[in-house]
């Protein structure tokens, strides 16, 4: 598992110029540990946010919703996360603002099956992480024609979860990588990826919206220094995956394969998004996680990158 940096305090920015010479204040991205961060990674290690003028700190999680809280609580100013777990997150937090698509697939969530489950049918326990995990494997169980409400969801961290499907605590389990990797290490095996039955995730990078007010500018430069780290990171795959093993221990190898799964580029918001958003927000309440449906048209802003970048 990846070393986690984690926030000690609440923070807002910081007046001090960061080491890389870039004037301004310091901006805070809370990024998870897997490699769909890696454009973050490379924009660091090729100081890419400098070449935008803007100072930037990433700060790792475990998990994509610990960034979002932290975002929540002003530890961070910025975060990358997926779409389907800052949904579910809406109601405590309806200041949160996502400002663009960074990367979106349908092949690097893995459906993973434990060493004595035999077919889909044998299933009576997944594990599972709030948020996307947790609508991905409702989704397999659907497609399979199994009911999730005869299913077991338990909840875990994503470190624990391959040893749980070793030791049998589950049958089965829908990860990002590194974690389908692990649990054929441990006996698993994968049966197919979320695309398989019709399921894609993007990520999203986003903002607080009392921060992002007074802070446009800077949320700007991010954006379009992660624009070019996203388009580098299709380009030379190599360079990406030494930097996200320098920053996070996964091995090369691992981040090459996710790059190939993961169709990386930095997009605005569009109408036929908010369609999927809404979809994604009514499984919330259906599944009775929320009270009432997450205002995806309110935290979703359609066109937010090209207004906010034209001249830059």
């Amino acid at each position: 598992m990846a070393p986690l940096t984690a926030c000690s305090a609440a923070t807002t920015d910081s007046s001090a110029a960061a080491a890389d010479g870039a004037e301004g204040p310091t901006v805070r991205v809370a990024v998870g540990i897997d490699p769909s961060f890696a454009p973050f990674f490379l924009a660091d290690a090729q100081g890419l946010w400098a070449k935008h003028g803007v100072n930037v700190q990433l700060v790792q999680f475990g998990r994509g919703g610990e960034g979002v809280d932290a975002l929540a609580g002003n530890q961070v100013q910025l975060a990358g996360n997926s779409d389907t777990t800052t949904i579910g997150m809406l109601q405590q937090n309806a200041d949160l603002r996502s400002l663009l698509v960074y990367e979106q697939s349908g092949k690097y969530l893995k459906v993973v099956l434990g060493p004595k489950v035999t077919s889909p049918a044998k299933i009576r326990k997944m594990a599972v992480v709030p948020g996307l995990s947790q609508l991905a494997a409702t989704r397999f169980l659907e497609s399979k024609d199994i009911d999730p409400k005869s299913v077991e969801f338990v909840t875990a961290d994503p470190p624990e979860i391959p040893a749980l499907l070793q030791k049998g605590d589950v049958d089965a389990y829908v990860l990002w990588d590194p974690w389908p990797g692990k649990g054929v290490e441990l006996g698993g095996r994968i049966l197919e990826t979320t695309g398989d039955y019709g399921l894609s995730y993007s990520h999203w990078l986003i903002a607080d919206d009392t921060w992002l007010s007074g802070h446009k500018d800077l949320a700007a430069k991010v954006a379009l220094a992660l624009q070019d780290a996203a388009r580098l990171t299709e380009q030379d795959p190599g360079d990406a995956a030494a930097a996200t093993q320098k920053a996070t221990k996964i091995p090369t190898a691992q981040t090459l394969q996710a790059i190939k799964e993961i169709d990386f580029g930095v997009r605005d918001i569009t109408s036929a998004d908010l369609k999927t958003y809404s979809a994604t927000a009514k499984f919330y309440v259906d599944t009775g996680k929320v009270k009432s449906l997450p205002n995806v048209s309110r935290a979703a802003v359609p066109g937010w990158f090209t207004q906010n970048t034209k001249g830059s």
